[in-house]
């Protein structure tokens, strides 16, 4: 059987990023893994969006990237984020995780520098 709440569970946090393309979802994780920034991301492809924007109604194609890391590099990933993306307001969307698989956890901060 699985352990949980292994460490302080706001220690762990989850990303949710939309990104235009998965070429670009790509480029900014693969930067996010080599400055361990973060310890995986998913890319989730073929997300239909429908929002408000500039007054209109938008609809577009997206891919959903989720991040696994630690609140202590939030502001340096934001940052990441910010200067790779190409949307004006990149949806950047922080998700506190309460429980975790111990073991999971642990590889997280073992990862995440």
């Amino acid at each position: 059987m699985h352990q949980f709440r292994a460490r302080p569970v706001s220690r762990y946090i989850l990303v949710l990023v939309t990104a235009p393309t998965a070429d670009e979802a790509e480029l900014i994780a693969q930067k996010l893994l080599k400055k361990r920034l973060a310890a995986c991301v998913n890319i989730v492809p073929n997300l239909l969006s429908i929002y408000r924007w500039k007054g209109k109604v938008e609809r577009d194609e997206e891919c959903m990237m989720i991040i696994k890391t630690e609140k202590r590099v939030l502001k340096k990933l934001e940052k990441r984020i910010k200067k790779m993306h190409s949307y004006e307001v990149p949806e950047i969307l922080v998700f506190r995780v309460e429980e975790g698989e111990k073991e999971y956890l642990k590889w997280i901060s073992s990862v995440v520098k």
